[in-house]
């Protein structure tokens, strides 16, 4: 049986209560009383039948039922900011998309891949405003920023050992190959230390390393793989690195195909089903469609890519 609706200031609350990780916290970003807060997660609470908030002097800790809660409480007020902006779209004869867009990427999509995307969907769609967070692609990275409704959509990697959490919708946009990477005029580069970056590979691709003779373990790790491109460019060492982290690499790196075996990486975009039939979402993602395939035919021309 269905219990009582939950109303929006009610998930608001919660959901304030979790990124303040406290009732006053929650009370000072909402202009409410800390009681009134405190009464509002009670009731909430009550509605749904399980502890959301484990509270303390530490403050207020979401329980793994308050986690779940909070997650579909942001995606809800998010359905409902959408609801609002594609009504007056449809009310203005269907063909203006407003209102935010909320993007999650990691690192290296979001400084090669979606800009011209974003530039694109501005181009057609003044009205819309982007707000773009940089994740790290590890555990549960940009995908669980979508999960947890704190990203429309998410720029991730894709794969065997990554596919599309369940609950989510997504695609592959680009396929991107593996490269050796060494400085330019080194005369022996596999002499080098190998650097690497935590977020470089998925199980598959280090299988592949695995098997390879002549790639010695990783001595040398770094933050990201700006770091890595920049140790390499000063000589200091190789790598193996995908090909979107090489985008604009200085005539100091020689970037050597690996060889029909190679490696490679998926990109692609991840939404929640609900969000994926959103004009905001699926202009940017024929948008960044458009940037994936301009990437792939640029690559292609390239002999180190062939």
């Amino acid at each position: 049986m269905a219990g009582p609706d939950l109303a929006p200031h009610e998930l608001r609350i919660i959901v304030a209560v979790e990124q303040a990780r406290s009732f006053s916290g929650a009370a000072a970003a909402l202009g409410l009383t800390q009681s009134a807060v405190s009464h509002s997660v009670r009731g909430t609470e009550q509605k749904i039948g399980a502890v959301l908030f484990d509270r303390g002097r530490g403050g207020a800790a979401p329980t793994p039922a308050g986690e779940r809660a909070v997650a579909h409480a942001r995606r809800v007020l998010r359905l409902l900011e959408t609801l609002a902006a594609e009504a007056r779209g449809a009310a203005d004869g269907g063909g203006e998309v407003t209102g935010p867009l909320r993007v999650a990427a990691f690192r290296s999509a979001a400084l090669h891949l979606l800009p011209a995307a974003l530039a694109g969907l501005r181009a057609r769609h003044p009205g819309v405003e982007p707000e773009v967070r940089v994740v790290r692609e590890l555990g549960r990275g940009t995908a669980g920023e979508v999960a947890d409704g704190r990203a429309d959509l998410g720029i991730a990697t894709l794969g065997t050992t990554s596919p599309v959490p369940r609950g989510l919708v997504g695609d592959v946009l680009v396929e991107e190959p593996y490269a050796f990477v060494h400085p330019a005029g080194h005369p022996d580069p596999r002499s080098l230390p190998l650097v690497d970056w935590a977020e470089n590979c998925t199980s598959y691709t280090r299988d592949w390393w695995a098997r390879q003779d002549w790639l010695p373990r990783a001595t040398t790790r770094t933050e990201d793989d700006g770091a890595v491109l920049a140790m390499v460019s000063a000589g200091h060492a190789m790598a193996v690195m995908p090909a979107l982290s090489l985008t604009g690499a200085p005539p100091s790196v020689t970037v050597t195909d690996l060889g029909p075996g190679r490696p490679t990486r998926s990109v692609g975009y991840v939404t929640t089903p609900e969000l994926a039939a959103t004009h905001v979402v699926r202009a940017l993602i024929r948008e960044l469609r458009a940037v994936a395939a301009e990437a792939a035919v640029s690559n292609s021309r390239k002999p180190e890519y062939l």
